[in-house]
């Protein structure tokens, strides 16, 4: 049994990160393309899963950065003073 555990947690984890990779939005997934991750957590075996969770996971809506601001061009003081 010691020896088929780590093989069962090992699928597991690369069930797992190839079902949030398919999940993922395409614009949220970071530091490389969503197909590239799924291509890397299904043939890199242990180091694939651990690398999407680690670097390629998208942020939790708590600590993205909030869009910016779009103002129109009569309020942005530095176009106006471009004119």
């Amino acid at each position: 049994m010691a020896r088929i555990l780590p093989i069962i947690v090992l699928i597991a984890l690369t069930i797992y990160c190839t079902i949030e990779v398919a999940q993922a939005s395409s614009w949220e997934v970071r530091r490389a393309p969503k197909w590239l991750w799924a291509v890397v957590v299904i043939l890199v075996p242990v180091a694939g899963p651990l690398a999407w969770l680690l670097l390629g996971r998208p942020l939790p809506p708590s600590r993205r950065k909030p869009p910016p601001i779009m103002r129109p061009p009569d309020e942005d003081d530095d176009f106006l003073r471009g004119l």
